[in-house]
């Protein structure tokens, strides 16, 4: 359904861009004729992920490593692909970090650790870029990336629903605030879609099994599903979608939000070998 050239010359900056969905996105806009940046901590993973990507696609990508954590880094990353490109029409703040934990057990550095990235860092990113654009009498589209225990909350991954609750806000009140700058603000809250890593942090068998029941459609989302939607909202055929949260997760939030309440029957002893195998996935 997508013309080749929808997304022509645009260039979109993605968070989190080496790996996972972020790299499943931006693979997509280089198919439809994107400019790319991306951007993340490891540059042997961004330099790797920008080789692979052009070598698929024969587009152009460009990567900067930031920690998004540091708003003088998310500074430098925007000056970086500004003078590369000269210009940036879309970002998609998708950098994140989870992980299942007791409530009780967690410290004060557990919870700066997801805030910091997933709600700071989304912040850093949206302020940095919006002052360019409005400073510039320019707009753009902005897209980020939540669940949909932002609006429900979740037991045992307190910290992200509360960070995603945070980005919800942020995208529906930047929506009305900026929409006079010609600035669009919107979301897409993903369900199940299996990365590298992801699962052995949020279940304590490592894997999505026994996920199934709880998605009425009984299966994973496809990275290429979630590509195919976020290119639509970053395209000029959705100009005139501003303020929303599309939720693709095959109708998960509706049979019952709270996956991770599941996790209320584990042992302490079951909880110290999950909390060892998180670990080791860092």
């Amino acid at each position: 359904m997508f013309q080749p050239d929808i997304l022509k010359d645009k260039v979109i900056l993605v968070t989190g861009g080496g790996s996972g969905l972020g790299k499943s996105m931006g693979k997509r806009f280089l198919e439809l004729g994107a400019k790319l940046a991306i951007a993340s901590r490891r540059e042997d993973v961004l330099a790797a992920t920008a080789k692979e990507l052009q070598e698929a696609t024969g587009g152009e990508v460009f990567y900067t490593t930031c920690d998004v954590r540091q708003p003088e880094q998310v500074d430098k990353m925007m000056d970086a692909v500004w003078d590369h490109y000269g210009t940036i029409d879309v970002l998609l703040n998708n950098a994140a970090g989870n992980f299942a934990a007791p409530t009780e057990t967690l410290s004060h550095r557990a919870v700066d650790a997801v805030l910091s990235i997933v709600l700071h860092g989304t912040w850093y990113c949206t302020l940095s870029l919006g002052k360019k654009w409005i400073a510039e009498k320019r707009g753009g589209t902005m897209l980020n990336i939540i669940a949909t225990y932002a609006w429900t909350g979740a037991p045992f991954v307190v910290p992200s629903a509360t960070a995603k609750a945070g980005v919800l806000a942020l995208t529906q009140s930047l929506a009305v605030e900026w929409g006079k700058y010609g600035i669009r603000m919107n979301a897409i809250a993903p369900g199940p879609f299996p990365t590298e890593g992801a699962a052995s942090r949020l279940s304590p068998t490592a894997s999505f099994e026994g996920r199934m029941e709880s998605i009425p459609m009984r299966r994973l989302g496809e990275h290429e599903e979630l590509a195919n939607l976020a290119a639509f909202l970053v395209s000029d055929y959705a100009d005139y979608i501003n303020g929303d949260v599309i939720t693709i997760d095959g109708g998960k939030w509706l049979q019952g939000a709270a996956d991770f309440s599941r996790l209320e029957q584990l042992t302490d002893e079951e909880w110290a070998q999950f909390r060892a195998q998180a670990k080791g996935q860092k």
